[in-house]
């Protein structure tokens, strides 16, 4: 469970009693794709006919852009999760950043998710002495990927909830 039990109101629109702007919203959103995208590899080296992780990745920017709406967007990420079962960890994390977000669409706060399960992707791609290393790589990298205008959201979003998401932000 990545999603903590009350919302923070950081990441609840602002049509919706919050205070997030829906740019940020996007940039969030854009951020998680690319966090998916770059560990997506690991799934499609193992599944490369299964299309559903790409595809969440590519309706993330869709919905992004205002070509479809958000219900589709929440759809297409129980299909993404779906396509990681019963896979070795690492496809199966990687599944599951691309399900997460395109879920950012419907809940913002499921930016950490995609991030998280991307991190948790290249550690698991790896032996175990190499898993921490890989890890803080891929964590510096998706910070570096940070738009200025949710930098500091995002890592005090890393910083509240990095409990919950098997503590991967360092």
């Amino acid at each position: 469970m990545i999603l903590p039990k009350q919302r923070d109101l950081r990441f609840i629109t602002i049509r919706r009693g919050g205070t997030l702007t829906d740019a940020h919203h996007q940039l969030l959103a854009v951020w998680a794709a690319a966090c998916a995208e770059h560990v997506l590899p690991l799934f499609e080296q193992v599944s490369p006919n299964d299309p559903r992780p790409r595809q969440a990745i590519e309706l993330t920017r869709a919905w992004v852009r205002g070509e479809i709406p958000m219900k589709v967007c929440h759809q297409v990420a129980f299909a993404a999760n779906a396509a990681g079962k019963g896979l070795p960890d690492a496809a199966r994390f990687a599944a599951l950043a691309a399900g997460q977000a395109v879920a950012v669409a419907h809940v913002a706060a499921h930016e950490l998710g995609a991030a998280a399960y991307a991190i948790r992707a290249v550690r698991a791609s790896v032996d175990e002495p190499q898993q921490e290393e890989r890890g803080r790589a891929e964590c510096q990298w998706q910070r570096e990927q940070l738009p200025d205008a949710i930098r500091a959201l995002v890592l005090d979003d890393q910083k509240l909830r990095n409990h919950l998401c098997w503590f991967v932000f360092h």
